[in-house]
């Protein structure tokens, strides 16, 4: 069953916008005059790796919160638990488009004509890793333990991120479980049967919607979130849950310095896997890959160590020394000094450094709310204003300058690499022209009427604009750059700077004007993406708080047709209406850079998926050599 899907940047927003993941990943820093005069890697030396043992090393850029998925909003702290846990259906490794296959489940599942109740087998013989709470026995995974997993989403006591993905899904009965909850303020009955989500036996689960979902598979395909875990671990660990995950998967917590160091090693309890995928016959890469790994047992590495390193220049600098394997997103304002033009400079290729650079199933763009008196509403006037300021921002400069040519303009709210994308459509969010800003600003009476340089608006009241920024020099950089468009058309605007969680807490309540965000695809729907604009949620996916009944109506039909022509049509429709009232700016999609050392063999960056260390060998003759 191929899919087509959307997520925020680091930290990732709460789960909650339905397909996609938050990005705080705009932030960054410039480093200014640095440079080598001698070869930079030439003094690196290998760090110390466990005789036999093959470990991969590198660095996030922003720290985990936990191991407990639902407890969970980070991008980071998700890494992690997609290599503990493990979801009925994963990603294959190597396809392109994307294709959902079994990873727990055994077999594809049965689906009702009306796409309201889904049969899945669950594979006998797949063990929870050892744990104290088992008492040195087995302990098998089966279907009730898939009930436990989505039940705790619900629970309330949780506070689970990610509960109005599940929320919106409408298994039957689940909704209202919540709703009495907290409405009784009683703990949650984890012993109620749910009609929606039932063990019918040791190995099958049967799920029940109130509604079609042809594609709940893709909500069944992350291993980070949807990842089973055992009742009697959560009970056991109580409070500490969050540091002691137990899972099926092929990794367990090996050592947890917080903020500082995770080490992750093989599960020695892992069931046979062997490598295996489904590249297309044209892709000759994957093509490769599968060649020369197929019929391995995963995992292929024995430990993962993950320092954690905020700031870009020591992150870059650490890589350049050896000391870690891996460069996970190249900072931009190195891409010159490690890949510029998709080939990686002589003085790492010499050494055997690997590049591979993808254009990124994301998106950072402008929000406007909606609310908002001055630039929120739906009047002529309004978004005319809107329009206008879109008109007049230079993404293109943006692009070239703040982010080292690491970008395409955007041109709808899809992305990259999901269904309802199309690189060939064109629209006003794509344009630069400053002109037909000013042009709409005059139509529309947004002119300066006391002489001092500055637009009013069109009662003649002052047009007093701010825009919410954080401090990191990227976003300063984004900040001025934006200002400097608004001047240029005649448009005053004050940057208001706070910290990203504070921003975010702030849109998410309604008190910002306008801000900077960044999203990232976690499914290959793309309908993920139109959260954005879907009313319903607005304050959680939809941060603009746009509201447009056509737009709903819209919304609502593609969530229960299948994918093809029809939907399709209805795609093109959401993307002219979300062009049309403009509540957001879409600035660019990235191009996103990684840089591997000779030893590490065998990656390729996932697009939605975050679980691929498994997949991952080190060839200990190259890192010797």
């Amino acid at each position: 069953m191929k899919k087509k899907s959307f997520v925020p940047t680091a930290p990732r927003l709460p789960a909650r916008r339905r397909g996609l993941q938050a990005a705080g990943a705009v932030a960054g820093l410039w480093a200014s005059g640095l440079g080598w005069a001698a070869d930079p890697v030439a003094s690196g030396t290998p760090s110390n790796t466990p005789a036999g043992q093959k470990v991969m090393r590198y660095a996030f850029k922003t720290s985990e919160t936990g191991m407990d998925p639902v407890r969970l909003s980070d991008l980071y702290s998700r890494y992690l638990t997609a290599h503990i846990f493990e979801s009925l259906y994963t990603y294959d490794h190597l396809a392109r488009p994307a294709l959902i296959k079994p990873l727990t489940a055994d077999g594809m599942p049965e689906a009702s004509a009306d796409f309201k109740v889904f049969t899945i087998k669950v594979r006998p013989g797949i063990f929870f890793a050892d744990d104290p709470v088992f008492q040195g026995k087995p302990r098998e995974l089966v279907a009730q333990d898939y009930v436990y997993t989505f039940k705790r989403f619900a629970d309330p006591a949780n506070k689970a991120q990610s509960w109005s993905d599940l929320e919106e899904l409408k298994f039957v009965g689940l909704n209202e479980q919540h709703d009495e909850t907290v409405a009784s303020r009683k703990p949650f009955d984890y012993d109620r049967v749910v009609p929606g989500i039932r063990a019918l036996d040791r190995y099958t689960l049967r799920l029940e919607l109130r509604d079609t979902r042809p594609r709940l598979i893709e909500s069944l395909a992350d291993c980070s979130l949807r990842g089973a875990v055992a009742r009697e671990v959560v009970e056991h660990y109580g409070d500490q849950i969050n540091a002691h995950p137990v899972g099926t998967g092929p990794f367990v917590l090996a050592a947890w310095r917080r903020s500082s160091l995770i080490t992750l090693a093989r599960n020695p309890a892992y069931r046979e896997r062997y490598y295996d995928a489904q590249p297309a016959a044209d892709d000759a890469e994957g093509q490769a890959l599968l060649a020369r790994f197929k019929g391995r047992r995963l995992p292929m590495l024995d430990r993962v160590e993950v320092s954690i390193i905020e700031e870009p220049q020591p992150r870059w600098l650490s890589f350049l020394n050896k000391e870690h394997d891996f460069l996970d997103v190249v900072p931009e304002e190195y891409i010159n000094q490690a890949m510029p033009g998709g080939k990686v400079v002589p003085s790492l290729a010499h050494h055997g450094v690997q590049g591979y650079q993808s254009l990124a199933p994301d998106q950072f763009l402008t929000l406007y709310n909606m609310e908002d008196p001055v630039v929120g509403g739906y009047t002529p006037e309004k978004i005319a204003l809107r329009r206008a300021m879109n008109l007049a921002m230079d993404v293109r400069r943006e692009i070239d300058f703040v982010r080292r040519g690491q970008g395409i303009p955007g041109q709808s709210p899809i992305v990259p690499h999901t269904s309802g994308y199309d690189p060939k459509f064109r629209s006003e969010m794509g344009e630069y022209d400053p002109a037909k800003a000013k042009a709409l600003l005059d139509l529309y009476g947004y002119v300066d009427r006391d002489g001092d340089g500055w637009r009013e608006q069109p009662d003649g009241s002052p047009l007093r604009l701010w825009h919410a920024t954080q401090s990191d020099q990227q976003y300063v950089a984004l900040s001025e750059r934006w200002q400097r468009d608004m001047t240029a058309i005649g448009i005053k605007v004050e940057l208001r700077v706070a910290q990203w969680p504070e921003n975010l807490r702030a849109a998410e309540a309604g008190k910002l004007m306008m801000w900077f965000l960044g999203l990232s695809a976690a499914q290959y729907d793309g309908q993920g993406a139109l959260t954005l604009y879907y009313g319903p949620q607005a304050g959680a996916g939809n941060l603009a708080r746009f509201k447009n009944e056509q737009f709903d109506e819209v919304y609502r039909k593609m969530l229960v047709l299948p994918d093809g022509p029809e939907r399709e049509a209805l795609f093109l429709q959401a993307k002219r209406i979300a062009v049309a009232y403009a509540p957001y700016k879409i600035h660019l999609h990235r191009y996103v850079t990684d840089l591997a050392r000779p030893w590490i063999v065998g990656y390729r960056r996932p697009l939605f998926w975050l679980d691929w260390w498994q997949y991952i060998d080190v060839d200990d003759s190259q890192r010797k050599a």
